[in-house]
């Protein structure tokens, strides 16, 4: 479903799970990674829509795309985007499809150096995410009994992976503004 904003192209209405893409066909430049009902209506929202305020195209995953199992479709997505947020938190390494989004994510910045990830660890430790901790570990063996070895192999090495890059520990405001800044400083160019 799309939509006109005044001064700008097309865009699509937050429900399809995207903000505008300009109609270029180039993708979006900033792909969202999070676990809704930890994040949906708090960090994740207040960063997509400050994101798309400031004329930033991003994606953000939206529920209903799950259920016809448009996998496929999600992962040209991250395929097409520039820059990665992975949102990890309590929830984040108990669904799947954050995993297949994180895995996916490896795989195009490793193949790729102008792709990048900007993890954000929200309410949840570095140490959690390279599994020094049960919080992430016991998700992950519930994954290896329904997914297999391999998969879960394949999960915890991206976990481990971008646990190491150095990543944003929001304050109790949403950090949005503080996150532009971030990124304006490391030149990372959204045009």
């Amino acid at each position: 479903m799309k939509r006109k904003r005044e001064g700008e192209g097309t865009a699509t209405v937050a429900g399809t799970g995207s903000s505008r893409d300009g109609g270029s066909g180039r993708g979006y430049e900033v792909f969202l990674s999070f676990r809704g009902p930890d994040t949906r209506l708090t960090i994740a929202d207040c960063l997509y829509h400050d994101l798309d305020r400031a004329g930033i195209s991003v994606f953000r995953d939206d529920e209903e795309l799950r259920f016809g199992e448009k996998i496929k479709g999600l992962l040209q997505k991250i395929n097409d985007s520039r820059i990665y947020i992975p949102i990890f938190s309590k929830d984040y390494a108990s669904s799947k499809w954050c995993l297949r989004e994180l895995a996916r994510m490896v795989e195009q910045s490793t193949a790729n150096d102008e792709k990048v990830i900007l993890p954000i660890f929200y309410d949840v430790d570095v140490d959690d995410v390279k599994l020094k901790t049960k919080l992430y570990r016991k998700a992950l063996r519930k994954h290896k009994s329904d997914y297999g070895k391999d998969l879960v192999k394949k999960w915890k090495k991206a976990l481990r992976k971008v646990a190491r890059i150095r990543g944003r520990k929001p304050g109790i405001i949403c950090f949005s503004i503080d996150f532009i800044f971030f990124v304006e400083i490391f030149n990372f160019s959204f045009l």
